[in-house]
């Protein structure tokens, strides 16, 4: 682990983001004692691929072939009934 102090930290930040590349953390210091420590940010990871209705639609036709199950549709219908009596 490289160590650097606060003072060479705001006069050479290029070198000090260059060693950065290099080693995993960096030690800041401040009259000899550790104040701070610069690691790394990870990469970022890939972006999710967007959602597909029709890959979906195929996925439930496999899944559940042609069966209709639809329990909300059941309990709106029930609702409807009971408000127009």
């Amino acid at each position: 682990m490289r160590c650097i102090t606060i003072r060479d930290l705001r006069q050479r930040w290029p070198e000090a983001e260059a060693a950065l590349q290099v080693e995993d953390e960096i030690l800041v210091t401040r009259d000899a004692q550790p104040v701070a420590k610069l690691v790394r940010v990870a990469e970022r990871l890939p972006r999710r691929k967007q959602w597909d209705s029709q890959k979906h639609q195929r996925w439930l036709l496999r899944t559940w072939g042609n069966k209709s199950i639809r329990l909300v549709e059941k309990y709106l219908t029930v609702e409807r009934e009971g408000l127009e009596r």
